[in-house]
């Protein structure tokens, strides 16, 4: 029960460190620092409590166990890596976002679209994943293609409805102003349209990261070939292997997480200008 004890006051002075931070400390950087300390001390908790009462590793494993696991299959992490992300999740997302893009220009220029793709668009997002990636895998087989095009379908709505939104964001005294400047449909559009509409474009974007590796990872449950986190989680279920389970998932957090995060490094220097980025600075 000591270990259990040690996490216990690794946590509260944890929270006072994060307390103290939060009501003193400002910038970027040290923002960071509360969230890893509290995610050191759920981690410690874990720890903690996992071997204080004896948990089996078949219902929890330990952190330090599936660090273990992580460090003894860095091989087979990375191979199942690049099968699902590389391959899967960034070319569905880059396909995706690239579509929805041009598809959100058609429809800001035809009113037609815009009240009848924009209903359709929301009815396919709604559809959940473990009806669509049957039919994906039936349609392109059991190769990383069909999780692409799992990723393509979670990730075009939500990037066009949130572009849609942004296209019509722009001032109207700004959009006279260009029409007195005798400026067209283009070059309103990227002079002026486009840029206001970045915030909604990069919300879609981080939006869809977390979508892109979750159908990626959810699609091969339906069908893939003796490689990939989906597959791998599925098979350690079965053989009750849950440490490769969890390592699998730490891979799965850690790549979303700095897929985000680069999503978001790239929001703040191309929407620099935005009241929000300002604030946060």
């Amino acid at each position: 029960m000591s270990g259990l004890w040690l996490a216990i006051v690794f946590w509260i002075a944890a929270w006072g460190a994060n307390v103290w931070i939060a009501r003193r400390a400002r910038g970027r950087i040290v923002a960071l620092v509360p969230p890893v300390l509290f995610g050191l001390a759920v981690l410690a908790l874990w720890e903690g409590a996992v071997r204080a009462f004896g948990v089996p590793e078949v219902i929890l494993p330990a952190p330090s166990v599936v660090m273990a696991t992580v460090g003894a299959n860095l091989g087979l992490l990375w191979g199942d890596f690049v099968q699902t992300i590389v391959k899967g999740a960034f070319s569905g997302y880059a396909m995706g976002v690239g579509a929805a893009l041009v598809v959100a220009v058609l429809v800001d220029r035809s009113p037609l679209l815009t009240r009848g793709l924009l209903p359709v668009g929301n009815f396919v997002a709604a559809l959940p994943i473990v009806g669509v990636a049957p039919i994906m895998v039936t349609w392109f087989g059991f190769g990383w293609q069909s999780k692409a095009a799992v990723v393509f379908a979670m990730v075009f709505f939500p990037v066009l409805v949130n572009a849609v939104a942004g296209l019509t964001a722009a001032d109207r005294m700004h959009r006279d102003l260009m029409r007195t400047y005798a400026a067209g449909y283009w070059t309103t559009l990227f002079k002026l349209r486009l840029p206001s509409a970045m915030p909604f474009i990069f919300n879609g974007l981080k939006i869809a990261t977390t979508l892109a590796v979750i159908g990626a990872i959810v699609a091969e449950f339906f069908g893939s070939p003796t490689r990939g986190m989906g597959f791998r989680i599925s098979t350690a279920v079965g053989s009750l292997a849950l440490p490769m389970v969890w390592a699998q998932i730490f891979v799965a957090a850690l790549s979303g997480t700095l897929f985000y995060g680069f999503v978001a490094m790239i929001e703040r220097r191309v929407t620099f200008w935005h009241p929000s980025q300002r604030v946060r600075g």
